[in-house]
Protein backbone atom coordinates (compact mmCIF):
# COMPACT_ATOMS: atom_id res chain seq x y z
CA UNK A 1 0.00 0.00 0.00
CA UNK A 2 1.11 3.60 -0.60
CA UNK A 3 -0.54 6.90 -0.42
CA UNK A 4 1.13 10.26 -1.08
CA UNK A 5 0.24 13.72 -0.86
CA UNK A 6 2.21 16.01 -3.10
CA UNK A 7 2.68 18.99 -5.06
CA UNK A 8 4.96 18.15 -7.65
CA UNK A 9 3.60 16.12 -11.15
CA UNK A 10 3.48 12.73 -11.56
CA UNK A 11 4.47 10.67 -14.81
CA UNK A 12 1.16 8.55 -14.57
CA UNK A 13 2.43 5.99 -16.57
CA UNK A 14 5.61 5.46 -15.18
CA UNK A 15 3.70 5.60 -12.08
CA UNK A 16 1.21 2.68 -13.42
CA UNK A 17 4.51 0.89 -14.69
CA UNK A 18 5.97 0.95 -11.16
CA UNK A 19 2.80 -0.13 -9.39
CA UNK A 20 2.35 -3.24 -11.81
CA UNK A 21 6.17 -4.29 -11.33
CA UNK A 22 5.40 -4.82 -7.57
CA UNK A 23 2.51 -6.27 -7.95
CA UNK A 24 3.88 -9.30 -10.06
CA UNK A 25 1.61 -12.57 -9.78
CA UNK A 26 -1.54 -10.28 -9.53
CA UNK A 27 -4.25 -11.09 -12.12
CA UNK A 28 -5.59 -7.70 -12.61
CA UNK A 29 -4.13 -4.22 -12.68
CA UNK A 30 -7.02 -1.56 -12.26
CA UNK A 31 -5.92 2.58 -12.84
CA UNK A 32 -7.74 5.37 -12.22
CA UNK A 33 -6.08 8.90 -12.98
CA UNK A 34 -8.32 12.59 -12.31
CA UNK A 35 -7.51 15.32 -14.51
CA UNK A 36 -7.92 19.13 -13.86
CA UNK A 37 -11.06 20.16 -15.90
CA UNK A 38 -11.96 23.37 -17.50
CA UNK A 39 -15.34 25.16 -15.89
CA UNK A 40 -17.43 27.69 -17.31
CA UNK A 41 -15.52 30.64 -17.67
CA UNK A 42 -12.15 29.54 -18.27
CA UNK A 43 -10.50 27.69 -14.92
CA UNK A 44 -7.11 29.54 -14.96
CA UNK A 45 -6.33 27.52 -12.06
CA UNK A 46 -7.29 25.54 -9.37
CA UNK A 47 -6.04 25.43 -5.72
CA UNK A 48 -6.19 22.70 -3.59
CA UNK A 49 -5.32 22.87 -0.15
CA UNK A 50 -4.82 20.17 2.75
CA UNK A 51 -3.64 19.47 6.06
CA UNK A 52 -0.32 17.82 6.01
CA UNK A 53 -0.44 14.21 8.18
CA UNK A 54 -3.61 14.43 8.50
CA UNK A 55 -4.51 14.10 4.83
CA UNK A 56 -2.23 11.00 4.39
CA UNK A 57 -3.51 8.96 7.34
CA UNK A 58 -7.03 9.69 6.19
CA UNK A 59 -6.59 8.13 3.53
CA UNK A 60 -4.44 5.54 4.49
CA UNK A 61 -6.92 4.43 6.72
CA UNK A 62 -9.65 4.05 3.80
CA UNK A 63 -7.20 2.53 1.71
CA UNK A 64 -6.47 -0.14 4.85
CA UNK A 65 -10.51 -0.38 4.64
CA UNK A 66 -10.19 -1.05 0.68
CA UNK A 67 -7.88 -4.14 1.84
CA UNK A 68 -10.04 -5.48 4.31
CA UNK A 69 -13.34 -5.39 2.06
CA UNK A 70 -11.92 -6.64 -1.27
CA UNK A 71 -8.86 -8.89 -1.43
CA UNK A 72 -5.60 -6.98 -3.02
CA UNK A 73 -2.26 -7.39 -3.74
CA UNK A 74 -1.69 -3.61 -3.66
CA UNK A 75 -2.75 0.14 -3.85
CA UNK A 76 -1.79 3.30 -4.84
CA UNK A 77 -3.02 6.40 -4.02
CA UNK A 78 -1.16 9.97 -5.39
CA UNK A 79 -3.16 12.95 -5.33
CA UNK A 80 -1.54 16.54 -5.67
CA UNK A 81 -2.14 19.91 -3.97
CA UNK A 82 -1.22 23.44 -4.67
CA UNK A 83 -1.71 25.55 -7.77
CA UNK A 84 -2.52 23.25 -10.68
CA UNK A 85 -3.60 24.43 -14.27
CA UNK A 86 -6.45 22.87 -16.75
CA UNK A 87 -5.40 19.50 -17.87
CA UNK A 88 -2.79 18.50 -15.18
CA UNK A 89 -3.27 15.13 -13.41
CA UNK A 90 -4.80 15.98 -9.86
CA UNK A 91 -4.82 12.27 -8.80
CA UNK A 92 -4.48 8.53 -9.20
CA UNK A 93 -5.96 5.34 -7.95
CA UNK A 94 -4.27 1.96 -8.61
CA UNK A 95 -5.42 -1.54 -7.33
CA UNK A 96 -4.11 -4.89 -8.10
CA UNK A 97 -5.91 -8.38 -6.75
CA UNK A 98 -6.47 -11.74 -8.67
CA UNK A 99 -9.32 -11.27 -10.17
CA UNK A 100 -10.67 -8.09 -12.11
CA UNK A 101 -13.72 -7.51 -9.75
CA UNK A 102 -11.68 -6.96 -6.57
CA UNK A 103 -9.68 -4.58 -8.84
CA UNK A 104 -12.17 -2.72 -10.18
CA UNK A 105 -14.62 -2.08 -6.82
CA UNK A 106 -11.67 -1.26 -4.46
CA UNK A 107 -10.29 1.27 -7.13
CA UNK A 108 -13.99 2.71 -7.84
CA UNK A 109 -14.44 2.74 -3.40
CA UNK A 110 -11.43 4.79 -3.20
CA UNK A 111 -12.31 6.83 -6.13
CA UNK A 112 -15.71 7.62 -4.27
CA UNK A 113 -14.01 8.31 -1.02
CA UNK A 114 -11.46 10.83 -2.33
CA UNK A 115 -14.24 12.72 -4.34
CA UNK A 116 -16.33 13.10 -1.26
CA UNK A 117 -14.29 12.52 2.15
CA UNK A 118 -10.70 12.91 1.75
CA UNK A 119 -9.82 16.38 3.50
CA UNK A 120 -8.73 18.36 0.49
CA UNK A 121 -10.62 21.79 -0.05
CA UNK A 122 -10.28 23.26 -4.09
CA UNK A 123 -10.90 26.18 -5.66
CA UNK A 124 -11.61 27.05 -8.93
CA UNK A 125 -9.79 30.63 -10.18
CA UNK A 126 -11.22 32.06 -13.41
CA UNK A 127 -10.77 35.54 -14.82
CA UNK A 128 -14.03 36.13 -13.15
CA UNK A 129 -13.14 35.69 -9.54
CA UNK A 130 -12.17 32.38 -7.40
CA UNK A 131 -14.79 29.87 -6.05
CA UNK A 132 -14.43 27.19 -3.65
CA UNK A 133 -15.58 23.79 -4.92
CA UNK A 134 -19.22 22.73 -3.01
CA UNK A 135 -20.01 18.73 -2.26
CA UNK A 136 -22.04 17.33 -5.48
CA UNK A 137 -25.15 15.92 -4.37
CA UNK A 138 -24.24 12.80 -7.16
CA UNK A 139 -20.90 11.74 -5.03
CA UNK A 140 -22.81 11.67 -1.99
CA UNK A 141 -24.67 9.37 -3.53
CA UNK A 142 -22.32 7.47 -5.05
CA UNK A 143 -20.43 7.18 -1.47
CA UNK A 144 -23.76 5.73 0.01
CA UNK A 145 -23.62 2.50 -2.31
CA UNK A 146 -20.56 1.09 -0.21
Amino acid sequence: MSVRVQEQAFDTGAELNAFAERAKGAGAVVSFTGIVRDVAGGLQHMMIEHYPGMTESAIEGIVAEAQTRWTLADALVIHRFGQLAPGAPIMMVATASAHRADAFAAADFLMDYLKSRAPFWKKEVTADGADWVAAQDADEDALRRW
